[in-house]
């Protein structure tokens, strides 16, 4: 059953029946694909503090402890696959019904899905960036060598965190060997992310003010808006008086800026909303 009243839906509709609205994503529309979210209800972070990207560059212990849960992490993220809502905001955009549409998520479910040109604010999970020489591999083939060079974390259990991170016992990531990259077998990978602290590329964010600046409106799809480089679109789209609509369950840091908020299961929402604009 659908929590929000069918007026909301009703305007929602209104809203993005000329095709010219800006979808950003958050982790909740991920959440029905089996990926944790950071954030509870309130806005509030869960569990501990995540790695910090000056703390990433700083030591060799540091990448050492992030690969070591992140090769147990992976396999949950590489197995996700898109669910209902990624599906619906798919096939608004193969009709022609989406202008543009952003992600906080690195998850890749959008691309699965069958979206295109997807606006990765915060990069990609699937790609592995080398510190060193700036070539890029595919994540599957450093988690085999991953695989390789560590079989004794073989049938570890830890339990799932945000972003592929896991909650791994200390005592599993000290003989854990990093392997180097394919390319100049430098020492510094680091998945192609931005990682808290670490500031969202330039051309990236240049992009995603566009879509915002050139959009009719925007419709925010599970995400608090606690992170800045999305909050900041929500700015720009209330201070030149676009409607600015929020699906989420729960607090967003934008709250004060939306013109309508929903607070509805989004796999269960844009279904409806989908249907409604292909009719």
């Amino acid at each position: 059953m659908l929590d929000s009243p069918t007026r909301d839906l009703d305007t929602l509709q209104q809203a993005m029946a000329d095709g010219d609205f800006l979808v950003l994503t958050g982790a909740g529309i991920s959440t029905p694909s089996g990926i944790p979210d950071y954030r509870d209800s309130d806005g509030v972070r869960r569990g501990r503090q995540p790695m910090m990207y000056q703390e990433f560059l700083a030591a060799a212990e540091s990448r050492r402890r992030y690969w070591a849960r992140a090769m147990l992490g992976w396999p949950k993220v590489r197995q996700a696959q898109p669910n209902a809502a990624h599906q619906a905001l798919a096939a608004l955009q193969r009709h022609g019904l989406l202008r543009d549409l952003i992600t906080q998520n690195v998850d890749a479910l959008h691309d699965q899905a069958g979206s295109v040109d997807v606006i990765e604010l915060h990069g990609n999970l699937h790609r592995v960036l080398c510190l060193d020489c700036g070539q890029r591999s595919e994540r599957d083939a450093i988690q085999q060598l991953l695989e390789r060079q560590n079989p004794y974390l073989a049938g570890v259990d830890a339990v799932q965190a945000p972003d592929g991170d896991t909650l791994l016992d200390p005592a599993f990531e000290a003989r854990f060997e990093v392997p180097h990259c394919p390319h100049c077998a430098g020492e510094r990978l680091k998945p192609d992310v931005v990682f808290f602290g670490e500031n969202v590329a330039q051309h990236t964010a240049a992009r995603a003010m566009a879509a915002a600046e050139h959009a009719a409106g925007m419709l925010v799809v599970g995400s608090s808006l606690m992170a800045y480089s999305a909050f900041r679109l929500c700015r720009v789209i209330s201070d030149r008086g676009k409607p600015l609509i929020a699906l989420n369950l729960g607090k967003t840091r934008a709250d004060d800026l939306l013109d309508l908020k929903i607070e509805a299961s989004c796999e269960q929402l844009l279904p409806l909303l989908t249907e409604r604009l292909l009719s």
